[in-house]
């Protein structure tokens, strides 16, 4: 009996590991299944299973797509990447790195904050747009735990949760709520006028489901009022955390939605693209994140009718949580959404 050759793969946290083919193959069928089993989506298909092995039982360094399958690149904080200017980050990432989509931003990334420099960011908004020619979007995360004490005005409903005092907590979220709403409407209002291309709420849901709600409303809002305007919405995680519990959106209950029902709302509200999220598990394979994300987020691309890009960066979409991701990771999860899901972009 001959030993099974070991292949060189990758951990979710990044480190090397030399699996059998056979135990990579293992690994996908246990990622296929932990999806179904948690967002009660269907399996994957033995041809999607023997695909991802080809993917992710090969040694080569680096693999992609086949020619005539490339797809956009969306890439979001691309004017903070480096130590040079802000514009000069989005010349780079255009003209260097081949950003099919640009995104200005600043470095604390927060909607709370950029609130207070709104005229500043539109001018550079402006000046940016003279420099590049890529479409160019503003990025935020709504971030809407600043708004709870100590960095807002609302109670914190993370302290006031845990002491059983429900009906404050709900209430300081949905306070929390209608502020972010009007910062939002104001901030796509002033980079409107700039002449932006797309706002781009980025890591939405973070604080849960108040949080998808502010985004929802806003996005339903702007796009009223700046039809022109797009509105990227790009998820926190796979699954829509009930910090409040009771919040809707026409009808639909927000907390526990997985991503095929928050394309459907953001669908709804008018969003032009959508970012799916899945979280990474750094205990598992590489292989077994690629299964689960292609399974939860397959569901969306039967039913979209806007652009799906897929969140494919640190610690999401089965590449690794490590800070500088190794591209041989990069590589088979970006080919993997691409061949299995069809997604319109990363």
């Amino acid at each position: 009996m001959t030993n099974e050759a070991r292949v060189p793969t990758r951990m979710g946290d990044g480190t090397f590991a030399r699996l059998t083919r056979s135990e990579i193959r293992a690994d996908l069928v246990a990622g296929s299944e932990a999806a179904v089993k948690r967002a009660k989506v269907p399996p994957l298909t033995d041809v999607e299973l023997d695909h991802l092995l080809d993917i992710y039982a090969s040694a080569a360094r680096f693999t992609g797509v086949d020619v005539g399958d490339e797809i956009i690149l969306s890439c979001d904080g691309t004017g903070m990447k480096t130590h040079a200017s802000r514009i000069q980050d989005l010349q780079s990432y255009e003209q260097w790195m081949g950003a099919d989509l640009l995104e200005l931003c600043v470095g604390d990334y927060s909607l709370k904050v950029v609130r207070t420099i709104l005229s500043y960011e539109a001018q550079y908004m402006h000046d940016a747009l003279l420099c590049t020619v890529a479409p160019l979007q503003y990025g935020v995360m709504p971030n809407l735990g600043l708004y709870s004490k100590p960095d807002g005005p609302c109670d914190n409903w993370n302290e006031l949760l845990p002491l059983g005092k429900i009906a404050e907590a709900r209430a300081a979220q949905e306070e929390a709520v209608e502020m972010a709403v009007l910062d939002m409407v104001r901030l796509a209002d002033s980079q409107y006028e700039a002449g932006a291309d797309a706002i781009d709420w980025d890591t939405t849901g973070a604080s849960g489901d108040p949080e998808f709600l502010a985004a929802l409303r806003a996005t339903a809002i702007i796009r009223e009022k700046y039809p022109d305007l797009g509105v990227q919405l790009g998820m926190a995680g796979e699954f829509v955390l009930g910090m409040h519990g009771q919040l809707e959106w026409e009808g639909v209950r927000l907390a526990g939605l997985w991503p095929k029902e928050q394309l459907l709302l953001a669908q709804q509200a008018g969003a032009t693209m959508f970012g799916p999220v899945v979280n990474v598990n750094t205990g598992k394979s590489c292989a077994w994140n690629i299964a689960r994300a292609i399974a939860l987020v397959k569901p969306c691309m039967e039913v979209a009718t806007i652009p799906v890009h897929m969140n494919a960066g640190m610690g999401v979409g089965a590449v690794p949580m490590f800070v500088h991701a190794p591209a041989d990771a990069v590589s088979r999860a970006a080919k993997s959404c691409v061949d299995l899901l069809h997604v319109d972009g990363l």
